[in-house]
């Protein structure tokens, strides 16, 4: 039962269009940023989905390790970029939902394009990231599991999309 509701969530979010893409963030000046750096070769999922399913899916963390060690999506692991963990993988069921994320969605596309040609079959891009996961106000974990409002933002340019005034940016 738990398998059939994933999968028509999963179902529902790869019916939405681009331009209903657009729509999964309140800011039109960061969507236009987001919409600008990705080629949709990926399903995209909004947070809002990631957050009402995060529990029956694999999370993966798609950022560099300093980024990943500040903070994180509760339950993700560490993928990577530059140099991707794909033994980390070798267990996996290539039938399993795998939502990827980095800091707004460009290099988590560039990962899943990678699963996809390694067979997985059910791999999503969240939209907006970790990024829009902060901006919605979730909860973010640190390297011990624990609450943290630290985000690594990359650089000084791409701080600017993170306006939860509570969030603590770094770079």
């Amino acid at each position: 039962m738990k398998i059939m509701l994933v999968m028509v969530v999963v179902l529902f979010t790869i019916n939405h269009s681009f331009a209903q893409a657009a729509s999964y963030t309140s800011n039109p000046k960061f969507e236009n940023e987001i919409n600008s750096v990705l080629n949709y070769s990926v399903p995209v999922i909004s947070v809002h989905d990631l957050k009402n399913m995060e529990k029956s899916v694999l999370i993966l963390d798609a950022r560099e390790t300093e980024e990943y060690d500040l903070s994180r999506i509760p339950d993700a692991q560490y993928f990577g970029f530059d140099d991707p963990d794909f033994e980390s993988l070798d267990t996996i069921n290539k039938d399993k939902p795998i939502v990827l994320y980095c800091s707004i969605g460009y290099r988590s596309e560039k990962m899943g394009e990678k699963l996809q040609e390694a067979g997985f079959q059910n791999v999503y891009n969240l939209y907006g990231s970790i990024f829009e996961w902060a901006n919605a106000g979730y909860e973010l974990h640190d390297a011990k599991g624990m609450p943290t409002k630290k985000l690594h933002t990359y650089d000084r340019k791409w701080s600017k999309w993170v306006v939860n005034p509570v969030i603590e940016k770094t770079w």
